[in-house]
């Protein structure tokens, strides 16, 4: 077992993220070292993507070695208890390299960042924007299960029900890197539950995730080229929201891209908040030039409709999710609904080899 967990160790790439660890923290004791704080921070950043990785794999490695003892001792002994104990070990520590795995297949220079996520409803009107708020739900769901952090940078209520639209900071560990797999078209078909008659309905909804950009990043942003809206708050918040244009809409004309924010209830709070969304947007925008997708994503963008869809999401006649891109099909469309996006997203990620999306 000590050979396979060394094989596994130069998959993950671990003797050379020590290499680059070793230097870097000599650097960090050096007197001076804060000198220059911006460098500073980036030297922080880069120790702390490298430890992820170092850290995890030497308490592995550390878990391997204790299970090649208590294989020993089984080999002396008939004991069920070790046995038992064995067994789950060993599925444990199954799992945590798999996880391993896919983080090792997330190799764009953006998968540890934050993640913003946008999400606006196709043609249908309450229908479409009702789907919209039950995927906002969604991906809140999954990244709670995560331990990561949300926080709903604005959120446009449809005029009966539903959203309009809705953008949602989500902060954890790669959020970027395991959301990125989510970007596209996706298609609910059900009974639905503004129709009188009972038919059934379908209905779609983009969703778009983009990298949270360090503020050491730049990203040229001519004034002169926004137009940038204030307007009153909707949804939750109190009377506050209904009394003071706080929120704010900008749009970046050559681009047309638009980001809002409405969480906060200061217009100047809003408004960096949202030249921050703007930057995001930007910087993935550059990155998709870069790689000659940004036809592809626009072509996506511009029809949200049936053609386009990644995934579908059927909850009647029968109960059922599937990916179209993998393949990967789930039964339990509530579970998923309620954020078991897991098998959608390892598939993607196994498929794409490390490809971001």
């Amino acid at each position: 077992m000590r050979s396979a967990s060394k094989n596994f160790g130069g998959f993950f790439d671990i003797d050379a993220r020590l290499e680059a660890l070793a230097p870097l923290e000599d650097r960090m004791a050096q007197p001076g070292f804060w000198d220059r704080q911006d460098e500073a921070r980036q030297v922080i950043e880069r120790v702390r993507q490298l430890k992820s990785w170092t850290e995890p794999w030497s308490a592995l490695l550390a878990r391997i070695e204790e299970l090649d003892e208590l294989s020993e001792l089984l080999a002396d002994a008939d004991d069920e208890d070790l046995a038992s104990e064995f067994s789950s070990e060993t599925q444990a520590i199954g799992l945590d390299l798999d996880e391993l795995e896919l983080r090792n297949m997330m190799r764009g220079p953006d998968t540890h960042r934050d993640a913003l996520l946008t999400v606006h409803p196709g043609a249908g009107g309450t229908e479409s924007q009702d789907w919209a708020e039950m995927l906002v739900r969604m991906y809140t769901r999954y990244a709670e299960k995560r331990g990561w952090k949300v926080e709903v940078l604005e959120a446009q209520a449809g005029e009966e029900a539903g959203l309009k639209s809705a953008s949602l900071e989500i902060r954890g560990e790669n959020a970027y890197g395991y959301l990125g797999a989510e970007n596209g078209i996706h298609r609910l078909v059900r009974i639905s539950p503004f129709d009188g008659q009972g038919r059934r309905h379908t209905s779609f909804a983009s969703v778009f995730v983009y990298p949270v950009v360090d503020a050491d990043i730049e990203i040229e942003i001519d004034e002169s080229d926004l137009r940038i809206d204030t307007y009153r708050a909707s949804g939750a918040g109190g009377q506050h929201v209904n009394k003071t244009d706080s929120a704010v809409r900008i749009t970046h004309e050559p681009t047309g891209i638009v980001v809002a924010c409405q969480q906060e209830r200061s217009q100047h709070k809003n408004k960096a908040k949202a030249m921050k969304m703007l930057k995001a947007a930007m910087y993935k925008r550059a990155l998709e030039e870069q790689d000659a997708e940004r036809q592809k994503l626009e072509d996506t963008k511009s029809d949200i409709a049936w053609g386009n869809q990644i995934r579908s999401y059927v909850l009647q006649p029968y109960t059922m999710v599937k990916d179209h891109r993998t393949d990967v099909e789930v039964g339990n469309a509530g579970g998923v609904l309620d954020g078991g996006l897991d098998p959608f997203i390892e598939g993607f990620l196994r498929q794409k080899g490390g490809g971001q999306a």
